[in-house]
């Protein structure tokens, strides 16, 4: 009988596989949650952190999260995925936090300061005004502190308490990364034809949880444990498109409008389906405060689901989209764009600028800040004309920060004479033509069938 190994505590430094000794240094059932093991991934050693163990049909598995692996690369492993060869790595003791004493800085001196029709166009020079007040009445644009993302500076966290308050009083959809569950709870999921693996837990019924895969009617959302009482209740099933109002049609895509009030299981159901893709959101049976826009492609046999956004019906912080996920199945076929561009269409017939509730999951930080640059390339390529910041606002409903976001990330603002102006470069020239040659499909205004609703105060309160 070998003697235990002395237990290593992961220290700050980023861990290192450790090297492989000819015994085994420890058993299964010594393993508990929070240390770190070396598992085998793509038949390669990587180390894991066990986040959650269990006693399924009488196996011990393991949940793991790999390191320099996104979270949706967590999942269930056996044991003789384990390499016991290598040591442990075990969670350190936990300790008290000490509080600490923040200054508050002083923001750079970098900033953007000028008036409309101070600069002329010229390409490669090719300059853009930039619009703005200072303290005499003219608005001061601070570069190098754009949060586009609305990340919570450290020591700014709110309480439990204070963001449930926030969430039932803002109608915000947005949880804390301290609070989303760590354990996904289903490994397959099956929605009408297509069989997707889920990325993040979400709070389906526990007894929907012993089986490993969950059936989900893409019409009505409905979800069931076992194939049979998925089959018999399509059979019965009459909905064969989103129970709301259709207000665009073109020849690939529809979108129809669902008000949170009115369709509340429907819209409940379409909030846990989609907390199995978004990491950063939680979830509340208070859908009433929010409409729903799903997007569908139509076949023989109805509207078939491929995206959403929700918004809420009067958001304090000028929000266009609370929540948006294009499902798995649909992505990386441009219906993201699609769905980013009809959410600014609506802010366009409503004649505001919005943006999308913050933080924005990775995938859709990646999205919109494509659809950021496309936008802005296309309308100054095409704009032969002076423009300033606040025209562009104004012919793409984006708001000026976001604006200002894309361009420091194009590399297009350059500081020249004085001011701050936009450079149509080489690289964003090259950048135009791929863009034409593309040919994506793209939505048409004129079909957009819809006014924006106005509802009492009643209406955007939750009730039964």
């Amino acid at each position: 009988m070998t003697a235990s190994p002395e237990p290593i505590e992961i220290q700050e430094a980023k861990l290192v596989v450790p090297e492989q000794y000819s015994e085994e240094q420890f058993a299964p059932g010594e393993l508990k949650v929070g240390c770190t093991v070396s598992a085998f991934k793509d038949g390669e050693v990587r180390l894991a952190e066990v986040l959650s163990i269990q006693q399924k049909k009488n196996r011990l598995v393991f949940y793991v999260h790999y390191q320099d692996f996104n979270k949706r690369l967590d999942e269930w492993i056996e044991k003789d995925r384990i390499d016991y060869k290598r040591p442990v790595f075990w969670p350190k003791p936990k300790s008290e936090k000490k509080d600490k004493t923040k200054s508050n800085k002083g923001k750079n001196n970098k900033q953007i300061k000028s008036n409309k029709g101070d600069s002329t166009v010229k390409q490669e020079d090719t300059s853009v005004d930039l619009s703005g007040k200072d303290s005499a009445g003219q608005d001061v644009m601070d570069l190098d502190n754009l949060n586009v993302q609305g990340l919570v500076k450290e020591g700014e966290e709110l309480t439990r308490e204070d963001e449930i308050k926030k969430l039932r009083t803002g109608g915000s959809m947005i949880q804390s990364h301290n609070e989303v569950s760590k354990v996904r709870n289903f490994s397959k999921v099956i929605i009408g034809k297509h069989i997707v693996e889920p990325w993040y837990f979400s709070p389906y019924p526990v007894e929907l949880t012993e089986e490993d895969e969950i059936y989900i009617c893409d019409f009505t959302l409905s979800f069931f444990g076992s194939r049979k009482q998925f089959e018999r209740f399509r059979i019965k099933n009459t909905l064969r498109h989103p129970p709301g109002n259709e207000i665009y049609r073109d020849d690939v895509v529809s979108f129809f409008e669902i008000d949170g009030r009115r369709q509340r299981t429907w819209c409940r159901n379409l909030c846990l389906l989609s907390k199995l893709f978004l990491d950063h959101k939680t979830l509340y049976y208070d859908v009433d405060p929010f409409l729903f826009y799903c997007m569908t492609i139509r076949d023989d046999l109805g509207h078939h689901l491929v995206g959403y956004f929700s918004k809420e019906k009067e958001s304090a912080d000028n929000y266009n989209v609370a929540c948006i996920l294009t499902l798995p199945q649909y992505q990386r076929h441009g219906y993201g764009k699609l769905l980013i561009q009809f959410s600014y269409e609506l802010s366009k017939t409503e004649g505001k600028v919005g943006s999308p509730e913050k933080p924005l999951s990775d995938l859709g930080l990646l999205s919109y800040r494509a659809y950021w640059a496309d936008t802005i390339v296309k309308l100054l390529m095409e704009n032969g004309t002076e423009t300033t910041i606040d025209e562009i606002s104004a012919q793409t409903s984006m708001t000026t920060t976001d604006i200002l976001h894309t361009l420091q990330t194009l590399n297009m603002l350059k500081y020249y004479k004085g001011q701050h102006i936009i450079c149509l470069t080489d690289q964003v020239v090259k950048q135009y033509d791929r863009l034409i040659k593309r040919k994506r499909h793209v939505l048409d205004p004129a079909k957009l069938s819809w006014k924006p609703p106005v509802f009492t105060a009643s209406q955007l309160r939750f009730g039964w």
